[in-house]
């Protein structure tokens, strides 16, 4: 299995749970120093576990990286493009860069490491792709349009993927997760991960009320634990998920009834 986004937060969990389902990973990040994480917390599972150094928004690097790691596997039977960051503020305040950058790496990214994963998905074993978008597709998130169109475009892209492979027997599905600790919500990511919400200083709290998880977390936590996705993600990259595809599951608590 190749991850990416695997040096923090949910990318990270997802890494950990697969390696306790005892399955081989390539963990992918850009930042050398949270893959380093990543393999320490892996434990005694680090001898499943390969490293490769992937910006998923430079297609050169995509193309290197999902080499190595198909070489790495002997093939490849599940991807997860975890890979995002989050920048946020004022519609006037949005530079074009800063769009543009949000759009490259969570929208062209999944579609460059998926693009290059393809040939050795179509070899695979039961091969699936679990991408990631986002409740802020299909629902309200003040201050977070650039955010929104690219998981907007990542939903739209698994749909059309799932249709068009689904003779080749290659499953495309995506989680939408809210209100979930990980480097983009509170800022403790590295590098490219590290750009938290950074909502502005004026910013209306009001507005994300309606986007409150219903389900209770311990000690009134807001943000639910990283694990609570990488569950979900390891079950649609399994043979447990063998008839899902083309669909989106919410794991945010139920904020989003």
């Amino acid at each position: 299995m190749l991850i990416t986004g695997a040096g923090s937060g949910i990318g990270q969990a997802c890494v950990l749970r697969i390696l306790d389902e005892g399955a081989r990973v390539v963990a992918a990040d850009i930042s050398a120093e949270g893959l380093a994480d990543t393999v320490e917390k892996s434990g005694s599972a680090h001898d499943r576990l390969t490293t490769v150094q992937i910006d998923v928004g430079d297609e050169e690097s995509v193309r290197r990286g999902v080499a190595a790691a198909r070489d790495e596997l002997g093939g490849l039977d599940t991807l997860v493009n975890a890979a995002g960051i989050l920048r946020s503020s004022h519609l006037e305040h949005t530079s074009l860069s800063d769009f543009e950058t949000v759009i490259r790496v969570n929208l062209v990214g999944t579609f460059l490491v998926t693009r290059e994963a393809l040939g050795a998905l179509r070899e695979g074993t039961t091969p699936a792709v679990v991408n990631f978008s986002s409740t802020s597709a299909q629902f309200a998130h003040p201050y977070m349009g650039a955010y929104a169109a690219s998981k907007g475009g990542v939903l739209s892209m698994t749909h059309a993927w799932a249709l068009e492979f689904a003779k080749a027997g290659i499953r495309f599905n995506c989680v939408q997760p809210g209100s979930i600790s990980s480097g983009m919500t509170d800022g403790t990511g590295v590098a490219r991960a590290s750009v938290g919400p950074g909502l502005p200083e004026d910013a209306d709290l009001s507005l994300f009320a309606k986007v409150a998880p219903m389900l209770a977390l311990p000690g009134g936590a807001i943000f639910a634990d990283p694990a609570a996705v990488a569950s979900v993600v390891a079950m649609l990259g399994s043979d447990d998920a063998f008839f899902v595809t083309g669909t989106e599951i919410r794991v945010d608590g139920g904020a989003h009834m």
